[in-house]
């Protein structure tokens, strides 16, 4: 390799560092399953409150999700009367303050899907949501095609929370794209493609409009209908896929 060539690629590794912070933890979804030292595999319809909060309509189960080729696939399905999808979280393993966080996705489309790139406070068996935050990286929902949602949720905002930016992106559906936020203790930039999109920096902050000063964790899903995703479904879309190709944390 010639001078040049280690130069640009030094250059390059150098640049893929945000904001000059370190790569802390990885998951690229490169072994035969899922890692469960790192990943919690949740179950069911969300009930005692069903639909997990917002009336969806699926019923997530373990089989719905595999790891093929180096990337984590979620597959919906629609299986007699009933809807199918997983949902995976790092609670009480994985679980961060702060930094830079990326994953690299490729959407489902349809109307009636909703998949999630999302962050939920540590503290939320202790003090219920929505005071324990909510940082919702990606969510996109098949009814308003080409666009992205980037959100938070708090204990002064929530449900339908005005804290929310709607990017329209034009390719968004055609293969993989990055989502990010950069998170620090004034602030959370959120970024598409390496594009600032949105930004959160309440002038005061208080428990109620900044929780984001602790530890929060992963989730990734693909919900189907309920509040944000419906209320209509094409049943004709299924089975839908929702790719993670990896996520990454620096700080």
């Amino acid at each position: 390799m010639n001078k040049f060539l280690i130069l640009l690629f030094v250059s390059t590794f150098v640049l893929a560092q945000p904001n000059g912070k370190k790569l802390v933890w990885e998951e690229q979804f490169e072994s035969k399953e899922l890692d469960l030292n790192n990943w919690n595999i949740e179950l069911g319809d969300g009930c005692p409150n069903c639909g997990w909060g917002n009336n969806e309509r699926q019923l997530y189960t373990k089989e719905n999700q595999q790891l093929k080729d180096g990337y984590l696939v979620i597959t919906s399905k629609k299986e007699g009367e009933k809807y199918t999808s997983s949902r995976i979280t790092t609670k009480a393993k994985k679980e961060f303050q702060y930094g830079y966080f990326e994953a690299r996705a490729k959407l489902p489309v349809g109307s009636g899907i909703w998949p999630a790139f999302w962050m939920l406070g540590a503290n939320i068996d202790t003090v219920s949501w929505p005071k324990c935050g909510e940082i919702d990286i990606l969510e996109y929902v098949g009814k308003e095609p080409k666009t992205v949602f980037t959100s938070l949720h708090t204990q002064d905002s929530h449900g339908n929370t005005i804290n929310t930016k709607k990017t329209r992106i034009e390719a968004i559906e055609q293969g993989f794209h990055l989502y990010a936020i950069d998170w620090n203790k004034d602030k959370i930039d959120f970024y598409v493609d390496n594009q600032l999109v949105y930004s959160f920096n309440p002038e005061i902050k208080t428990e109620a409009t900044w929780p984001f000063d602790q530890a929060f964790y992963f989730l990734i899903n693909m919900a189907i209908g309920g509040n944000f995703g419906g209320p209509e479904v094409d049943d004709a879309i299924f089975p839908q896929e929702f790719k993670i190709d990896y996520i990454r944390v620096y700080q």
